[in-house]
């Protein structure tokens, strides 16, 4: 998604990401996100779901000035539902033509963090931990750092089905123990969900975020990575919830079985 789509720059793009509008057609977009005046549907922390946001960038003049000279702007979201509002400051630099987000509130870990909570059924306590310090430090324009803890959570995701592995009589741990990652996680594929096995490139991608990549350039990519992260574990978390389903199904079936030997 194009970084000045409205869902993006307001939502999810960390504050103190640099835009580049040396581009016309960028400019062009950036003019597009300030007249956007339609409303749009995101999640509210308040609501705890999603919510109907109408937005209010300034009047036409103040924005004519702010496109020609630079300096702050605020932009207001407004929930329809509770009246909450949420509040971006912008900084344009004329000379250099770079966009960012100097503020924000709520954050943008405030909106996310409370989506992931629904993964503490198949992250530990430390895990989903290090998942909402991920989120904060991007918020925070820390997005090496944030790559750390994404890569914990992959790490551990990948001990968890090893562990399942070495209950295997066939399973032979010294070959493994020598292979590269995205090798481990093919061994490992019977024991993972399948878009970790299909995208095992995601580990690489987080290395090279921590080795040789920018802040900058982190924070560019990690929505996109945390996204990866997401479906992962929303993988996880069908799996949990089938098996849920079917102990309770064998339970029930059981007890019912148990009533009508009763009742002959």
């Amino acid at each position: 998604m194009n970084e000045l789509h409205p869902i993006k720059f307001y939502f999810e793009l960390p504050i103190y990401t640099r835009i580049d509008l040396n581009n016309p057609e960028k400019f062009q977009d950036f003019k597009r996100l300030m007249n956007f005046n339609s409303s749009m549907d995101y999640y509210s922390p308040n609501l705890q779901e999603n919510t109907t946001y109408s937005i209010d960038a300034g009047r036409m003049e103040s924005l004519e000035y702010f496109f020609r000279y630079g300096g702050i702007n605020r932009c207001t979201l407004t929930c329809v539902r509770t009246s909450e509002l949420v509040d971006i400051f912008l900084y344009y630099d004329e000379d250099k033509k770079i966009v960012q987000k100097i503020g924000q509130t709520p954050s943008i870990a405030d909106f996310h963090i409370n989506q992931i909570k629904k993964y503490n059924k198949v992250l530990s306590k430390t895990q989903l931990k290090e998942f909402t310090r991920a989120i904060g430090l991007a918020a925070n324009g820390v997005g090496i750092g944030s790559f750390v803890y994404l890569r914990r959570i992959f790490e551990n995701l990948i001990e968890e089905a090893h562990i399942l592995a070495k209950q295997d009589s066939k399973w032979n741990d010294e070959h493994y123990g020598k292979q590269r990652m995205a090798e481990k996680i093919e061994l490992l594929k019977n024991h993972l969900p399948d878009f970790l096995v299909e995208n095992k490139s995601l580990y690489g991608i987080l290395s090279v975020g921590i080795h040789s990549l920018k802040e900058q350039d982190c924070l560019a990519y990690f929505e996109t990575v945390k996204v990866g992260i997401e479906l992962i574990l929303d993988e996880k978390l069908d799996i949990h919830k089938k098996k849920l389903k079917i102990e309770e199904a064998k339970n029930k079936i059981a007890s019912l079985t148990s009533t009508i030997k009763t009742k002959k």
